[in-house]
Parts: C-alpha cells; structure tokens; sequence
C-alpha cells in the first residue's frame, strides 16, 4: 500500500511540475499573455499612425490647401505679393 500511495505522490508531482514549468506551463501562459499585451499597444500605435497617414493622403489627393500647407512648412515657400514673417524664439 505504502509503495502505491509512493506512486501516486510522484505522478501527482510530476503533472504539477509539468503544470508550472513545462510546455505550455503557467509561466510560459504568463509570458504569452504579456507578449500579446504588448503586441496590442503596439497595433494600436501603428493603427492611429496609418489613420493618420490615410488622412493626410486624402488631404493631398482632394485639395489643394493641404498640398500648399505642406509646401510653406517644409519648403518655405511664399506666393507672389506675399510677405513671409519668421519668428525666432531667443535662446536663453
């Protein structure tokens, strides 16, 4: 009886160590799951910044306005009869 009760401690204690530090164990369900925590923040980062990229296309294929913004901040542009005011900041 003793070596029958022996054997059933040691199965149990092999489906617990198997439980917590095997394959697909506890810990590895922890780090997954905190992998796809992370993965979420990152697709919700890299989907408000292709929003914003399909906005600004669509501003530069529907308009004009957009096309000549983008140009007078990145290019410094300045239309005919027109005065351009830069204003810098003192360094202190």
């Amino acid at each position: 009886m003793r070596l029958f009760i022996l054997s059933l401690i040691a199965v149990l204690a092999m489906f617990q160590y198997d439980f917590w530090f095997g394959n697909n164990g506890y810990l590895d369900y922890q780090e997954t799951s905190a992998e796809i925590e992370r993965q979420k923040i990152e697709n919700a980062k890299l989907s408000q910044r292709n929003q914003t990229i399909a906005a600004e296309i669509k501003d530069l294929k529907e308009g004009v306005e957009a096309i000549q913004e983008r140009a007078r901040l990145q290019y410094e542009l300045v239309k005919p009869n027109e005065t351009f005011y830069r204003i810098v900041k003192e360094k202190n």
